[in-house]
């Protein structure tokens, strides 16, 4: 293991420069080492970064912790950054993490204009037995990749980053809630950066990693929400990049959000299409669960055909309903002639969002049309799929059910850990990968 200190001048939001000098951990051991002596930074270039060249400067001007019990949804934030530049001339810079301040941005960057930018978002969870753990990472790095496609920017492996996030929350692990109810909310973001106009690829990129504590997305909980369903607005369309996180599917939908809570409800069902499919419910994926025209019982769901994001969540419904066998699972088309029929029928049971910030969201009424809609709701606290759902997540989520899904930080950090591995509650905590130099 290769040890470096450095003295830099670092700044904070606050606008206040000072210079410090910091704990630097270089994180390289001797095969690394090795390897970037052999090979040139020609043959680099298109190279992922690697975990093990991460460098981490500790910040001595550390933020007070607000109160768990009352924590807004993107508010606050934790001490340190992580900071991966790259450009096309030379590639993907050394993995850093340092205290979190601002970016310095030139007023032609790329992003600023023409919005080239992407971002995931998942949660560290603090479990029962003390331990932190991420819930099913690689499906975020698999989908940040192909976000990262679909704008033009540099792709990377998504275990390095992993691991180098994984550093990054041990580091603010004091900033990981110890409550049931909430975690340490991730943002792993990337934009184009290159100071020139014109519509192209962008050149130089920054991909940075930010976190803050978060309580339930709705302060409500799992209390059912009201929807506009209002055709004439449209979210995505085939061809478009609704599959694909980007800030630019994101923007566009706030005004359509306000409109929404001026006419009674709470979030926003897009529709799509002459028939009004059903796609997706404000930032989450949409599910009904109703007897179908079968006499089955049946969980359904709109397909990935390029206009839904391939929520995490989503693919987890999926996989736990078929893993329990109990009732039929399908991703098809819904329309509103379809939830409409249902109701008439007295077939559908109930329907719901699904997605990380939420987890579940109950759905109680759709106004359509100027028409209102009663979707039935569960009794509160009673026996429902969603609940079923909801209590099995978190359980895994907060380490109360052993599952692969849920990753230990300190064995992505040792490199040991997978999505397919299963860690046992009981076992002990690792010694952390780097000393304190």
């Amino acid at each position: 293991m290769h040890a470096v200190r450095k003295s830099l001048s670092v700044g904070y939001s606050s606008g206040s420069r000072e210079t410090v000098q910091p704990v630097v951990w270089r994180l390289l051991d001797v095969k690394s080492f090795a390897s970037q002596v052999t090979t040139g930074s020609a043959a680099r270039k298109h190279q992922s970064f690697k975990y093990d060249d991460l460098e981490i400067v500790q910040s001595k001007k550390l933020g007070k912790k607000p109160d768990w019990n009352k924590l807004v949804f993107g508010h606050n934030f934790s001490d340190h950054m992580l900071s991966i530049p790259w450009s096309e001339t030379k590639g993907w810079d050394a993995p850093r993490i340092g205290p979190l301040k601002n970016i310095e941005l030139h007023p032609a960057a790329k992003v600023l204009h023409y919005a080239i930018e992407l971002f995931e978002g998942l949660k560290a969870y603090r479990g029962v037995d003390g331990r932190i753990r991420l819930f099913r990472p690689d499906q975020n790095m698999k989908r940040m990749n192909s976000s990262a496609r679909r704008s033009g920017l540099p792709e990377f492996d998504g275990n390095e980053l992993l691991r180098c996030m994984a550093q990054l929350i041990e580091l603010d692990s004091s900033w990981v809630p110890q409550s049931p109810e909430s975690s340490l909310y991730i943002r792993p973001t990337m934009i184009g950066n290159d100071p020139t106009l014109g519509v192209s690829r962008s050149k130089e990129c920054l991909l940075y990693v930010i976190s803050g504590p978060v309580g339930p997305y709705f302060p409500t909980g799992l209390k059912p929400v009201s929807l506009l369903a209002d055709p004439s607005f449209v979210r995505s369309w085939p061809g478009s990049a609704g599959a694909f996180k980007m800030g630019s599917n994101y923007a566009p939908t706030i005004l359509v959000g306000k409109e929404a809570e001026k006419q009674g409800c709470q979030q926003v069902l897009w529709l799509y299409g002459e028939d009004h499919q059903l796609t997706e419910v404000g930032t989450m994926n949409i599910a009904a669960y109703w007897t179908n025209e079968n006499g089955e019982k049946e969980l359904v769901t709109p397909p990935l055909n390029g206009l839904i994001l391939p929520g995490v969540t989503r693919t987890s419904l999926l996989e736990l309903a078929r893993e329990w066998g109990v009732f039929k699972v399908t991703e098809k088309n819904i329309t509103m002639k379809d939830i409409i029929k249902s109701i008439k029928e007295k077939r559908l049971i109930e329907l719901f969002g699904a997605g990380t910030a939420c987890v579940i969201c109950p759905i109680s009424r759709l106004l359509y049309l100027g028409r209102d809609i009663h979707i039935p709701v569960p009794v509160e606290g009673g026996d429902s799929v969603s609940r079923r759902f909801y209590n099995e997540l978190l359980d895994i989520q907060y380490g109360r059910k052993a599952h692969p899904w849920a990753v230990d930080i300190e064995d992505l950090i040792q490199g040991t850990s997978t999505s397919a591995e299963v860690h046992e509650v009981a076992e002990p905590r690792r010694q952390k990968v780097a000393a304190r130099i």
